[in-house]
């Protein structure tokens, strides 16, 4: 109980964030929807494939930044007795779907070049323009309204990606309408076509291994386990470390447990010394939660010493103390 209680302490100061994100979220949703429908109209009155396969674009942009709402909104739920750190994994989970969408969506565009290298497709390239804009215009204010946000959650960053995405989509529909209205180059639209793919496939794949990294614990990027380590050992009374781990419960959130030797000192000083290990790893590390199990230096291998400073064998290596 003790744990889920000082989780639920941060997970207060999350829920903030969380609350902006989803309002961006919801922004970005009614934007993109509003600019698909559009999209699909000018499509058909333009007879532009390309208008609609972008309209069809947005309708899993659509769907995935519904399922990033649904992640935050999830997420906002208190941890339990069941699930100690609520579940925030569910924003890590929307992250790699997204970015895995993002792939499947790219290579459909690419096959979708692909046939029209092989036959050009006539458009009205006026109404082309004119709708490619409205949609350029709406995704920039979407991308705008997620950008603070996508800074600090993984799974924002998916659903802005999202955004960007359907804005260079846009772009691309644009110049190649500007070519085929001046040129008459029909051959013009799959180019672009590619071009935009390869920029959506460089944040998808990114993003995927942001995720699957998270979801195997491994170590944050933005964090040199090394230098934790050193800054840990600075500590006068630490002597040495052993079975550290640091993992990211989701994005933002970092965690650190350690078994940490200490001096020949007072086991009544732990408190303190605890104290200290907090501050700096919170101070310079950005990392709120901690599992550390003291060990004294006078003691045999594969024995602990508890707050008495009597030595037993460590038949529990996960015992803690706080």
């Amino acid at each position: 109980m003790a744990e889920i209680e000082d989780f639920r302490t941060d997970a207060d100061e999350n829920i903030r964030s969380l609350e902006a994100n989803r309002k961006a979220l919801r922004v970005a949703i009614g934007i993109t929807a509003s600019v698909m429908v559009v999209e699909v109209v000018g499509g058909f009155l333009a007879n532009s494939l390309a208008l609609l396969s972008d309209a069809g674009h947005m309708l899993a942009d659509v769907m995935a930044l519904l399922l990033s709402l649904i992640a935050l909104q999830l997420a906002m739920r208190p941890p339990s007795l069941t699930k100690t750190f609520g579940l925030y994994r569910m924003e890590i989970l929307a992250a790699l779907i997204n970015g895995t969408t993002l792939i499947l969506i790219a290579v459909y565009i690419l096959y979708e070049a692909y046939q029209r290298f092989r036959s050009a497709v006539v458009v009205e390239s006026r109404t082309m323009l004119l709708v490619a804009t409205v949609g350029l215009v709406a995704n920039g204010l979407a991308a705008w309204a997620m950008m603070r946000a996508s800074k600090e959650s993984l799974n924002i960053r998916g659903a802005y990606l999202h955004i960007w995405g359907d804005a260079l989509s846009s772009l691309g529909v644009i110049t190649g309408g500007l070519v085929i209205f001046f040129t008459g180059w029909y051959v013009v639209d799959p180019i672009v076509s590619v071009g935009i793919c390869l920029v959506i496939l460089r944040g998808a794949f990114v993003l995927v291994k942001d995720s699957v990294n998270i979801l195997l614990e491994a170590v944050p990027k933005e964090v040199d386990l090394e230098e934790v380590q050193r800054a840990l050992k600075s500590i006068p009374a630490v002597k040495d470390l052993h079975h550290v781990h640091l993992w990211t419960i989701t994005s933002g959130i970092h965690a650190l447990s350690a078994h940490v030797l200490v001096g020949d000192i007072q086991m009544s000083r732990t408190g303190q010394i605890l104290q200290e290990v907090n501050r700096l790893l919170r101070e310079k590390f950005r990392i709120h939660h901690t599992t550390i199990q003291f060990e004294c230096e006078n003691c045999q291998e594969g024995f602990y010493c508890n707050m008495e400073r009597e030595c037993g064998p460590n038949t529990n290596t996960h015992s803690h103390v706080h």
